[in-house]
């Protein structure tokens, strides 16, 4: 069994209530639609703009992550929208962890005059790119040294893999079970098939569909595993006093927490193996927003893969270690269900593989009751943001 040894929170400031996401935008989630992503990060963008009511001389302050080089970056958005005014700039933003963390960092600038109000964006174009065998997370984990000599070799490559010998771990450990697994691809097929927006709307699931799948690396089907697909998002933040002159309901930001793995990416050396560092970054979260995980309304996380949602829900104290397989069974996780809703718009499993962001837009959504899988009268609404050496708990509520 594990000790909690392995990882840390980091001490984060108190900024429960001091900003709230304003405008929200999606650009068009697709298969390979030869787009770039500085093109798709500048429509959710512009989305964005338009549903806070703001002009493009309004964005003072701009997040991002360099990851690829290709991101929106503050001469991306003057070169676009044609625009000079100066502008606050961190690269502590994108998707992933960051799309969790990034109002924290935003909180703090705002908070000191830097800006008034930042954006946060997160794109791929991996769909596109995928012929020509770049982008996405296998590239990223091929060039790394470590994991060229030390885990490429033991057929800990690509991600399908190496995520399925964590699961085979957790059935080891735990007695979790394929069925399990699949309620959790049903849950987000089920919220896809209510999304206009989700890739796989089209392409409903059940649990003997999941079943009858063909096993891709054991226990995975290919339901088990993320989309690749182009498309991203964008969120904007500012001060609460600020938002109550804008447009629509208040979404303020009630808690942030981040934990770390003191491993890193190589999970291959993490002593919690079958843990997230959820375990470290939810309960900083939930102190800071006040709030008990029975006030949750509704539940995204980062889901590249089905055991790692199931990994969070538990790392976040939703149920015991090591019961997550028995609490997911069945409709917990369906919107209209009364228990958890999970990843309503679908998540990365059956809405849109573009890293998290889209899944902070959905909270919005519910939180503003516009979503297209509605939980009833939702306040309170969490995203758990992942990479791997780090997670993010980002708690919102409606004021």
């Amino acid at each position: 069994m594990q000790g909690n040894d392995w990882g840390f929170a980091s001490d984060l400031e108190d900024v429960s209530g001091q900003i709230a996401i304003v405008g929200i935008g999606d650009a068009d989630y697709t298969k390979a639609s030869g787009r770039t992503t500085q093109q798709i990060a500048a429509q959710a963008t512009e989305r964005a703009l338009a549903d806070a009511g703001l002009a493009s001389t309004d964005i003072d302050g701009i997040m991002y992550i360099p990851f690829s080089g290709d991101q929106l970056t503050a001469e991306a958005y003057h070169s676009h929208f044609g625009t000079t005014h100066e502008m606050w700039v961190s690269e502590k933003g994108g998707g992933m962890v960051w799309a969790g963390s990034a109002p924290y960092d935003a909180a703090l600038a705002i908070r000191s005059g830097k800006a008034k109000y930042v954006l946060n964006t997160f794109s791929v174009a991996w769909a596109t790119q995928r012929p020509q065998m770049v982008g996405g997370p296998g590239q990223v984990h091929a060039e790394d040294l470590y994991k060229q000599n030390l885990e490429v070799p033991f057929g800990w490559f690509p991600q399908p893999v190496y995520f399925a010998t964590i699961a085979r771990r957790h059935m080891h450990e735990f007695g979790t079970t394929p069925a399990q697994l699949g309620a959790i691809a049903v849950a987000c097929r089920r919220h896809a098939t209510l999304h206009p927006s989700a890739i796989m709307r089209h392409k409903p699931l059940t649990l003997d569909d999941y079943l009858r799948s063909p096993l891709i690396a054991d226990p995975f089907r290919k339901e088990d595993c993320c989309l690749i697909s182009d498309g991203g998002a964008a969120y904007i933040m500012t001060s609460l006093e600020r938002a109550r002159d804008l447009p629509g309901p208040i979404i303020a930001v009630l808690g942030v927490g981040v934990g770390n793995s003191h491993t890193g990416a190589y999970w291959s050396q993490q002593g919690g193996f079958t843990s997230t560092p959820q375990v470290f970054a939810a309960p900083g979260a939930f102190a800071m927003a006040g709030v008990a995980r029975d006030d949750v309304d509704v539940l995204t996380c980062y889901d590249p893969f089905t055991i790692v949602s199931l990994m969070q829900i538990e790392d976040m104290g939703f149920c015991p270690k090591g019961e997550g397989g028995r609490f997911v069974e069945g409709d917990t996780l369906h919107f209209d269900s009364g228990k958890l809703p999970y990843n309503t718009h679908g998540g990365m499993l059956s809405h849109a593989y573009v890293l998290g962001i889209a899944h902070v837009v959905e909270v919005v959504k519910q939180l503003r009751h516009a979503a297209a899988a509605q939980v009833p009268n939702a306040t309170i609404g969490i995203y758990g943001g992942y990479t791997g050496p780090q997670a993010s708990t980002l708690i919102l509520g409606r004021q």
